[in-house]
């Protein structure tokens, strides 16, 4: 039997976990990510852990059996960059991620240490291809 998910939506609200990111210019700049987050999806923003600010959320379940519920797109303002949780094989976007600006990408993650380094309508763009991705999961 597959265990929990460690990542669930919670109760907790999401402006009093982005009051508590001591950096102004990463709280400023993830006020605007719940702004754009919100806009892509139609969803409100709602914490996924104690880290995550999740938007909307999806069913998935793997070959291995193991299933359960995420958010369609997300981000959380960690202390290195702010990282924003992604449906998307950035193989296929390479040509938007030249145009984005100053980025790292891992696994379905985008690493941006703060908006000011990347084109927000490139960032836009692959925003709302990765909720048309995950819906579409």
């Amino acid at each position: 039997m597959a265990g929990r998910n460690k990542t669930e939506q919670t109760s907790a609200g999401v402006d009093e976990f982005l009051a508590t990111v001591v950096d102004p210019v990463k709280r400023a700049d993830s006020a605007r990510l719940v702004e754009l987050l919100t806009a892509a999806t139609g969803e409100p923003a709602a914490m996924w852990g104690t880290s995550i600010v999740g938007f909307g959320s999806r069913h998935y379940r793997y070959a291995s059996g193991h299933e359960g519920d995420t958010a369609l797109i997300g981000f959380s303002p960690r202390a290195a960059a702010l990282t924003l949780y992604l449906s998307l094989d950035f193989t296929e976007h390479e040509a938007e991620l030249a145009a984005l600006g100053k980025h790292k990408v891992g696994k379905g993650c985008l690493y941006v240490k703060k908006l000011a380094d990347v084109d927000e309508s490139v960032l836009v763009s692959l925003v709302n291809r990765s909720v048309a991705a995950a819906r579409a999961l």
